[in-house]
C-alpha cells in the first residue's frame, strides 16, 4: 500500500513540473512575441509604413495613448495623430527602441517599459511603457505612455 501511495505522489508531482514547466515556457515565449513585434514595428517606422507600425494597437476606441498633451482615446485618432505628426519620412527619422524591462503579469497581459529614440536633423528620445494584451490570440498594445 506504501508503495502505491509513493507512486501517485511521484505521478502527481512530475504532473506539476511538467504542466507548470510548460506554462513557464510559454509565457517565455510571449515575451519573446511581444519583444519581436516591436522589432516588426520598428522596421514598419523606418520604412515610413506607419498603418504597418500601428497594426500592433488595439483597434478600438478605447485604446489609450498618453503623451505631452494627454490622453488620446482610440486607435483612429491615435493613428491621426501619428499622420499629423510624422507626414514623411524624412519628419519620421530612424526609430530605435531599447527595451529596459518586460513583465508577464498573466498569460494574457505584458507590461513592458523601454527608451524610444528618433534619429533625424533634431534628434528626439523619452521613455515609454505599454500595456500589451492578448486578445482573439493576437498581442496587441491597449495602452501606450510614451514622454
Amino acid at each position: 500500500m506504501r508503495t502505491f501511495t509513493s507512486m501517485k505522489k511521484t505521478i502527481l508531482f512530475l504532473f506539476i513540473l511538467v504542466f507548470f514547466g510548460a506554462s513557464a515556457q510559454e509565457l517565455k515565449g510571449d515575451l519573446k512575441t511581444v519583444s519581436n513585434i516591436m522589432s516588426a514595428q520598428t522596421l514598419a517606422w523606418n520604412n515610413a509604413d506607419i498603418n504597418g507600425f500601428m497594426d500592433y494597437y488595439w483597434k478600438s476606441d478605447s485604446l489609450k495613448f498618453i503623451g505631452s498633451k494627454g490622453v488620446t482615446y482610440g486607435w483612429q485618432k491615435t493613428l491621426d495623430n501619428y499622420i499629423k505628426n510624422y507626414p514623411d519620412k524624412e519628419a519620421m527619422g530612424i526609430l530605435k527602441f531599447t527595451i529596459i524591462e518586460s513583465v508577464q503579469l498573466s498569460k494574457a497581459s505584458i507590461y513592458v517599459i523601454g527608451k524610444w529614440e528618433l534619429k533625424k536633423d533634431v534628434s528626439a528620445g523619452g521613455h515609454f511603457t505599454l500595456l500589451w494584451k492578448k486578445i482573439n490570440n493576437k498581442w496587441v498594445i491597449v495602452s501606450d505612455h510614451t514622454s
